[in-house]
């Protein structure tokens, strides 16, 4: 993993001609194969998508007795962080130390979302309308 890799929740609605290698990450996410943020950024915009971030990124911290568990622990809690109505997330920074014989990582996410219309509409709830004054 390296910052600006992608991960797609399972169930994710993409381009039906945008079908990315992906390898499964738990049971509810995927790490996108060999495309960054970025370039899957230009990919979903020349398809009239939309690919957002909108709130804060999400941190969660994962120990372990090797370096690689404690990364994997830490991105499974992270990921478990993200909140329902995102369905992606770009891997923001890896951090990983050793203490007292015990491997901790922290790993940051920052929430996306990939959705068809430019309209905010998060977890379905209705944006208020603006009515013109008179």
């Amino acid at each position: 993993m390296k910052p600006h890799s992608l991960f797609l929740r399972t169930g994710c609605s993409l381009p039906e001609c945008l079908g990315p290698l992906t390898e499964p990450v738990g049971e509810k996410w995927a790490l996108v194969e060999e495309v960054t943020a970025p370039v899957f950024d230009a990919m979903i915009r020349r398809m009239c998508w939309r690919f957002m971030w909108v709130g804060r990124a999400c941190s969660r911290m994962g120990l372990g007795t090797t370096e690689e568990g404690a990364i994997k622990r830490a991105l499974a809690r992270t990921l478990a962080g993200v909140t329902k109505r995102f369905n992606a997330a770009e891997l923001v920074s890896v951090q990983a130390n050793r203490s007292l014989g015990l491997h901790i990582a922290i790993v940051t996410v920052q929430a996306r979302l990939i959705q068809q219309h430019s309209r905010l509409d998060i977890a379905g709830d209705a944006l208020p309308q603006i009515v013109p004054a008179r």
